[in-house]
């Protein structure tokens, strides 16, 4: 079955936009208004409600318009406390330091959003980080790229430096877990 209506990606990632362009979907951009706040440390929960509240904050921008708005919202777990993104260099070289040498969980939610119905799946992969020096850290901070990463790093930027290995779907790390979204399209009976 086809879709009635374009694909919006409720996201200005480009890590996001990248990850469907490479899997050959076409769809259009549209950034959510909604905030990330984290409220809760139950990760799995956190995702749910907010990969749901931008996908539903895009479709009713753009009611009328789509045939599918795909959401997503990615957090970084570790002993229980949610990591989202840094919100200055300080907080990321927190994050880094607590993160370095252990694993730790990057849990993604994705909300598909339909005119006639809404959809939620949520993917965890476990990463494996080398022990990192201060000086490490702090070097890896100043560029910049862990500022809007959860968990303030980037697995396919610099940050692949530090990841000593995964259990999972590296796509879900990166942000949006697109074989799983594809399945459960399929499953469902739709064609993008």
């Amino acid at each position: 079955m086809k879709l009635n209506g374009k694909v919006i990606l409720a996201s200005g990632s480009p890590r996001r936009k990248q990850l469907l362009e490479q899997i050959g979907i076409e769809f259009e951009c549209v950034p959510s208004d909604v905030e990330e706040n984290i409220t809760t440390d139950v990760s799995t929960d956190l995702v749910k409600i907010l990969c749901k509240k931008k996908a539903v904050d895009v479709a009713n921008k753009c009611k009328g318009q789509y045939g599918l708005v795909i959401g997503a919202d990615t957090v970084v777990s570790y002993k229980g406390k949610t990591l989202g993104k840094p919100k200055s260099k300080e907080e990321a070289i927190e994050m880094l330091t607590m993160l370095q040498g252990n694993k730790h969980q990057v849990v993604t939610g994705v909300a598909l959003v339909f005119p006639e119905r809404k959809v939620t799946l949520v993917r965890s992969t476990h990463v494996f980080m080398y022990p990192m020096t201060h000086e490490q850290i702090v070097s890896y901070v100043e560029t910049g790229e862990p500022m809007d990463k959860a968990g303030a790093y980037a697995i396919q930027g610099r940050g692949a430096a530090f990841v000593e290995k995964i259990d999972g779907d590296y796509n879900n790390v990166v942000g949006l877990p697109v074989s799983a979204i594809l399945k459960l399209l399929h499953d469902m009976g739709i064609d993008v």
